[in-house]
């Protein structure tokens, strides 16, 4: 079942509202779960997490060098680990209410009206919308370091300040001091073929991101991400991705890429090029990278408004979403120069 607290209501009390109050919360719980199900952009891409605190912080940490070869009676060398970075991710609130007149809770005799029915079904949508469209925005949104969603604004930069994707992250440790990596890349798309090669050279370039102490991290992209409004992008992505052999061609070669990717259309980025993300499912896990926070979930409660007679449900949450890593993702530009700061995928 969906996750949501409905508050006590004294007004339930009152027998035609006892009628209308349990079926409603039915409507909008089987219509949370079954948008929930359908619509899985957040377990798909983040990190889903409970929170109990105003904000999460998460501390990073360098890794043990490897162990040392030593001599016949001598004691082992001492090794520490250190913090390496500190990213907080707060908490906003989120609100709606929908009414039902006493006009139409008289007229349903005592069953579920119509457009009472529908009203608390769009209210459960609304709220499962509201998460998905903020992780979403939060991700492809990841150029920028802040972005603006519902009235509200979010930090969407990595723990080294710098937005999500940049074409120079810098690194914590001493050992890496003025070392820096880029996740923001530009590669020509001309065709299917130069799609394929686009991504295995991407894949590479992510395989060999450092973590703090300079250590390749071999995580491998699974996830391709794309624009919702980019039609030509994506019929390229999913021939590259669903043919056994290269695409568009009359080759007999292997398509290295078939098999490799999962695909995911963000329908709300409306992007002005050809441009896409990949994540790794696996770095994204071990690494924390995007997460999001469910920290009060959506709680809903009802009453009788006494000046008019109108049956009131509100609906309050509070969700935090962001990045604890840039090392589980990076973002492709189709252009053949740099833009937005974008490196070339080598």
């Amino acid at each position: 079942m969906g996750n949501i607290i409905y508050a006590k209501s004294d007004s339930s009390l009152d027998p035609v509202i006892g009628k209308y109050e349990h079926p409603i919360k039915m409507v909008i719980s089987s219509e949370s779960d079954l948008y929930r199900k359908n619509h899985a952009i957040v377990p798909k891409l983040f990190n889903v997490e409970k929170s109990t605190r105003y904000s999460e912080t998460a501390i990073g940490e360098s890794n043990f060098d490897v162990f040392k070869v030593t001599e016949e009676g001598q004691g082992a060398e001492n090794d520490s680990i250190g913090n390496t970075y500190r990213k907080t991710i707060y908490h906003s609130q989120f609100m709606k209410e929908f009414t039902i007149t006493a006009e139409m809770m008289e007229d349903a005799k005592y069953g579920i009206a119509t457009e009472a029915k529908r009203r608390a079904a769009a209210f459960a949508r609304a709220y499962e919308k509201t998460r998905n469209k903020l992780a979403a925005k939060a991700l492809y949104s990841g150029t920028a370091a802040t972005m603006n969603f519902a009235n509200g604004t979010f930090d969407i930069t990595s723990p080294d300040n710098k937005p999500l994707f940049h074409g120079a992250h810098t690194f914590s440790t001493d050992k890496m001091a003025g070392k820096t990596q880029s996740n923001l890349f530009h590669s020509a798309i001309a065709d299917t073929a130069a799609l394929e090669n686009t991504l295995n050279r991407a894949a590479n370039a992510m395989r060999n991101f450092w973590d703090e102490d300079g250590e390749v991290l071999g995580y491998v992209p699974d996830l391709i991400v794309i624009p919702g409004n980019r039609a030509g992008l994506e019929a390229m992505v999913k021939k590259v991705c669903g043919s056994e052999r290269e695409a568009g061609s009359n080759k007999n070669d292997i398509n290295i890429q078939y098999g490799n990717w999962g695909i995911v259309v963000l329908t709300d980025w409306v992007a002005a090029d050809d441009r896409f993300i990949l994540m790794s499912s696996e770095a994204n896990k071990n690494l924390n990278g995007s997460v999001f926070y469910d920290r009060v979930p959506l709680t809903v409660s009802n009453w009788v408004d006494r000046h008019t007679g109108n049956y009131i449900w509100t609906g309050r949450a509070r969700m935090g979403v962001g990045h604890y890593s840039w090392k589980h993702t990076s973002m492709v530009i189709a252009a053949d120069k740099a833009t937005d700061g974008s490196t070339a995928l080598m």
